[in-house]
């Protein structure tokens, strides 16, 4: 494990925060509690497991009870279609709902939604297509498992998995994008394509928004460690905390994990002052979902102010997150976590538990005080490797 601390984090803020609104993140919630089935995914409360570790509190916000994709990714991606679909109708503000949108689906039912995806945000696209009534089209990255692929066709798209790197993989949907009638939702960022991106990041506020309605009013935390691929996610969380924090001394350390051969985030801040690092190739880790080569160019200026530290691990801290998850002690709750989701449990467990990560530990003001908010982003989306994985194959 590799950690740089951020002390630019604790020094004045200059990144521009407004989209993190107590107003948008209101509004996004509203909208994710109009589609079909909505229910907020639990908040699990680890007590044995904290108790072992040394720490006061461990709770996870566990989504593989996500609808039925079993990850978050979909709270990105129906929130900015359905802002897509909402402007090119142009409808009214009241019109912002699900069957709002829905009902004109015989004007915008010929459009096609294309992305890039190592696995859950694709089939996230996928299934929002599907429930809106229009098409979508998904690239998939070299190495990417067939069962990611058929999961995604399962929902009436296209899926190709490419000879390409994630990010090369990108560019082809950009570029496919292009065509008439087709519009590129993606979530990432780069100079020329910022708006869908961050209103990707929106649809993550209700992550918080969830987990804060079920925490109790002395269950704020002082830790939240938070996975990266692009950075989005992180950066989504730590700006909507920065703002519920404002005024106050409550904003949580917050450190962002990625894997050790697909760190661009810890590059960029540790080795490079902020400035984006892309890492070439493809990128050897079972963590598909962060398997990202280049930042967000709008992820990164927000965990440049807003992140305490970057934590960067091997694939063995995600694979000891999933079996400690789904093997509890105590009475604490099973959670099933796939690789992207269990790697911030098996990196807490790593550094509580062993002896050599003291420094790193007492740098992050990690102690018997601490309460610990994790968000486990995935459930078991390839079931055979979970299955592999856990049961020590």
């Amino acid at each position: 494990m590799k950690y740089h601390h951020n002390r630019s984090s604790s020094s004045k803020k200059n990144v521009e925060l407004d989209f993190a609104s107590d107003q948008t993140a209101d509004r996004v919630l509203k909208f994710h509690k109009s589609l079909p089935n909505y229910q907020a995914t639990p908040t699990q409360e680890l007590t044995a497991l904290a108790s072992h570790l040394g720490v006061a509190s461990i709770r996870v916000k566990d989504e593989s009870k996500r609808f039925d994709l079993n990850a978050f990714k979909v709270l990105g991606a129906s929130y900015a279609i359905a802002s897509l679909l909402h402007e090119w109708l142009g409808l009214s503000s009241d019109e912002f709902s699900f069957e709002g949108i829905s009902a004109q689906q015989k004007r915008y039912k010929h459009l096609t939604l294309v992305t890039a995806t190592d696995g859950n945000h694709g089939r996230a696209v996928a299934w929002v297509a599907q429930k809106f009534g229009c098409k979508a089209h998904v690239y998939m990255p070299h190495g990417t498992l067939e069962a990611r692929a058929k999961a995604i066709q399962g929902y009436g798209a296209r899926a190709e998995i490419t000879d390409l790197s994630y990010d090369d993989t990108v560019k082809l949907a950009a570029q496919t994008a292009t065509a008439p009638d087709s519009f590129l939702v993606q979530d990432t960022a780069w100079d020329e394509y910022t708006q869908i991106p961050l209103i990707i990041q929106q649809g993550y506020f209700s992550l918080l928004s969830e987990a804060f309605e079920q925490l109790k009013s002395d269950q704020w935390p002082s830790h939240v460690f938070v996975q990266a691929g692009v950075g989005s996610l992180p950066a989504a969380l730590a700006a909507r905390l920065q703002v519920m924090s404002k005024g106050t001394d409550k904003m949580p350390d917050f450190i962002v994990v990625e894997p050790t051969m697909a760190n661009c985030l810890y590059q960029s801040m540790a080795g490079n002052n902020g400035d984006s690092i892309s890492l070439d190739g493809h990128l050897p880790t079972i963590m598909a979902g962060l398997a990202c080569g280049t930042p967000s160019s709008i992820a990164l200026r927000v965990l440049a102010d807003c992140a305490s530290g970057f934590l960067c691990c091997d694939d063995e801290v995600a694979k000891r997150g999933m079996r400690v998850m789904g093997n509890p002690l105590g009475e604490d709750p099973p959670i099933t976590s796939g690789e992207s989701g269990a790697v911030t449990l098996g990196a807490l467990y790593e550094l509580c538990n062993n002896p050599a990560n003291a420094a790193v530990r007492e740098q992050m003001g990690l102690n018997a005080q601490s309460q610990v908010l994790l968000f486990s982003t995935e459930g078991d989306t390839a079931p055979e490797l979970y299955r592999d994985i856990v049961w020590g194959n």
